[in-house]
């Protein structure tokens, strides 16, 4: 499987919750700003799970992204769990 990168985050996050206007996806602040201040919620959120759940066959227990607030962090956490999945 090739490696997860912040492009699959905004091609999900575009699937998913669609685009305010306002934010900017393609910012270079993109990966550091908090998912609220790009105009998604929590429902939209809870879509991306689904969707990384679905395409990348990894398991997200309920609450585990809770505390993740900005794109990178999301990055991080799904790498972490692709490379569980792996061993």
């Amino acid at each position: 499987m090739a490696e997860f990168t912040l492009d699959d985050i905004k091609r999900l996050l575009r699937a998913s919750g669609g685009v305010d206007e306002q934010s900017d996806l393609d910012g270079e602040d993109f990966a550091t700003t908090a998912f609220a201040d790009h105009g998604y919620d929590s429902l939209a959120l809870l879509e991306l799970v689904n969707r990384l759940e679905r395409e990348y066959g990894i398991q997200i227990p309920d609450g585990d992204l809770t505390h993740t607030q900005t794109p990178r962090e999301v990055l991080a956490y799904v790498q972490a769990r692709l490379t569980e999945a792996r061993v």
